[in-house]
């Protein structure tokens, strides 16, 4: 039995990872039981280690937290250890990097608590280009201030007055590309409608 160290060192780790994706997220037990069927004290428990998981607990919690259930077990990645995807932690945010090395443009899968819905704007130099993956996403650039919807995308220079969130009272999961020094996403074949262009000095396409 020489995987069971390993197996019994995964189930350990299950409730912490589970813990740290929920407040992530700005989900609160209370909100996570609702959704999952799962109680309070059964989540509680399961969070503390008190608890060991099963699939018809871990099921039901990767459904609502939206992530594979190998994401939530810790399970190793199948193949080149080199393309595994660590999520981190920006600004309240998760950010999981999709390019595995450095280069004008760089992509990012990122999840946005649905607290984080107070418009902070900033400006840096770049460009960037946003997917709204799940959810509802706010973004203001200048003086457009748009709801986003799932399956909906902008891209905008990022010397423009901008920020972007959640709406709605949930988080929202956005693709996105930026290119520090300004580089632009090449598009072959454009869909029928998309959101606006945003550049500066720029009218509103849409």
């Amino acid at each position: 039995m020489e995987h069971a160290p390993a197996i019994a060192r995964a189930l350990t780790e299950v409730g912490p990872r589970l813990k740290r994706l929920r407040t992530q997220r700005g989900v609160t037990l209370a909100a996570l039981a609702e959704a999952t069927g799962i109680s309070k004290s059964t989540l509680s428990r399961l969070e503390s280690g008190q608890r060991r998981p099963s699939l018809e607990l871990l099921l039901p919690l990767a459904a609502a937290h939206q992530v594979p259930l190998d994401e939530l077990v810790g399970a190793p990645t199948v193949g080149d250890p080199r393309v595994h995807l660590t999520p981190r932690v920006r600004n309240g945010r998760t950010v999981i990097p999709l390019t595995g090395r450095p280069g004008a443009l760089q992509a990012w899968k990122t999840v946005i608590p649905a607290a984080q819905n107070v418009p902070d704007l900033c400006t840096h130099e770049g460009y960037e280009w946003l997917y709204v993956l799940s959810g509802r996403m706010r973004l203001i650039v200048a003086e457009h201030d748009l709801i986003m919807e799932p399956g909906e995308a902008a891209e905008f220079d990022t010397r423009l007055p901008h920020w972007f969130g959640a709406a709605g009272g949930h988080p929202v999961e956005i693709l996105s590309l930026f290119g520090r020094q300004g580089e632009r996403m090449h598009v072959r074949a454009a869909p029928r409608t998309r959101r606006p262009h945003l550049a500066p000095g720029s009218a509103d396409d849409g």
